[in-house]
């Protein structure tokens, strides 16, 4: 594989390709305007994955690992991509958007990506889902898809937490011998690294639909693909550490939002960069300690993948308890149903 030459390319491409998709989105009226829920002041062009959507193709394909697996990769990936550049462009249902994504599961299931089994905790053996195989698959890149999306409202926040994804990934898939998902995984965070230089407080453009639609669903096709091999106890967990923070994100604001008997994609203001925000936080501080926070899982993601199944599972339980223990600290469960109620929220909500 022609691995450095990858990750170079993959990172110039998004890097001088996104002042062209900024030029472009302009052109086309593509930006982002400011709402209630939203913490920018002006217009800003949001086609920026794009870029990252090139440079990721440009990049696999240097590697020279020409598998059925990895263009079904391309291709699924593709219409995700195509499908939220499209809502971003003119505006699609959330229907039309999930039956893309959808399809584009299937694609990959049809190539091989499925989650054909899970570990019995009870007895270290191994429970075949058979047909469940698939709409389980199916629910793990579509969620995982639409997790990174939700977290998407910060400058440089969805970008940074992919690329410290994708880095954990790829160390924990080239520890266990998946070395073709380690080398995708590494050209994906080049790829938004390249553009995160545009997206970092303050932005200058935004990725878009198209582009957290995009990271999110190669990012779990890459942990079926490299994660779901092993069948330890713990294995499953792995991927699930790694991309803890949006998928936590997403939980706690399905929780939050039924507690409040509110529909369940209905928006609203307590994701974690919100309540980290409305505790006086700066942007940029809280998009660090977001970073710090994703680090953090993915160091813990590694040792449970180097460590015994017993040591593993200490690390499991001492980080479930401290994600839950700091969301109700910070306020995304039980804070942020309190912020219905405050001042600062409801001026926020005036503007």
């Amino acid at each position: 594989m022609f691995f450095g030459l990858a990750l170079v390319v993959a990172l110039a491409i998004s890097f001088f390709v996104t002042p062209l998709a900024i030029k472009a989105a302009h052109k086309m009226g593509v930006v982002d305007i400011p709402n209630a829920r939203k913490v920018h002041a002006g217009a800003i062009p949001r086609m920026g994955g794009v870029a990252i959507y090139i440079a990721f193709v440009v990049g696999t394909l240097i590697l020279g690992v020409y598998t059925w697996q990895v263009a079904a990769l391309l291709i699924a990936s593709t219409i995700v991509m195509a499908f939220g550049l499209l809502d971003d462009i003119r505006g699609i249902s959330p229907k039309v958007k999930l039956l893309g994504q959808v399809f584009a599961a299937l694609i990959l299931i049809k190539f091989g990506y499925s989650v054909q089994f899970i570990t019995n905790p009870f007895d270290g053996g191994v429970i075949s889902l058979g047909f469940w195989a698939i709409p389980i698959t199916v629910i793990w890149l579509v969620g995982i898809s639409n997790a990174v999306n939700l977290i998407d409202g910060l400058d440089g926040l969805s970008s940074g937490v992919s690329i410290i994804c994708a880095l954990t990934m790829a160390v924990v898939c080239y520890a266990s011998g998946q070395v073709v998902a380690a080398a995708i995984s590494s050209v994906l965070a080049a790829s938004a690294f390249g553009f995160l230089r545009y997206n970092f407080h303050p932005a200058k453009t935004f990725m878009g639909d198209c582009g957290s639609l995009f990271l999110g669903f190669v990012l779990g096709a890459l942990a079926i693909l490299g994660l779901s091999k092993g069948a330890t106890i713990i294995s499953i967990f792995i991927p699930l550490l790694i991309m803890g923070i949006p998928i936590c994100d997403t939980l706690f604001a399905i929780v939050r939002r039924a507690y409040l008997h509110k529909p369940i994609l209905e928006a609203d203001r307590g994701h974690l960069h919100h309540c980290l925000l409305d505790r006086g936080l700066t942007h940029r501080q809280t998009v660090l300690v977001i970073y710090a926070i994703t680090a953090v899982m993915g160091l813990a993601a590694i040792l449970m993948a180097l460590l015994t199944t017993s040591q593993s599972v200490i690390v499991l339980i001492i980080m479930t308890v401290a994600i839950f223990v700091g969301a109700d600290k910070i306020g995304v469960l039980r804070g942020s149903i309190k912020t219905k109620s405050r001042s600062n929220y409801r001026k926020v909500s005036s503007k």
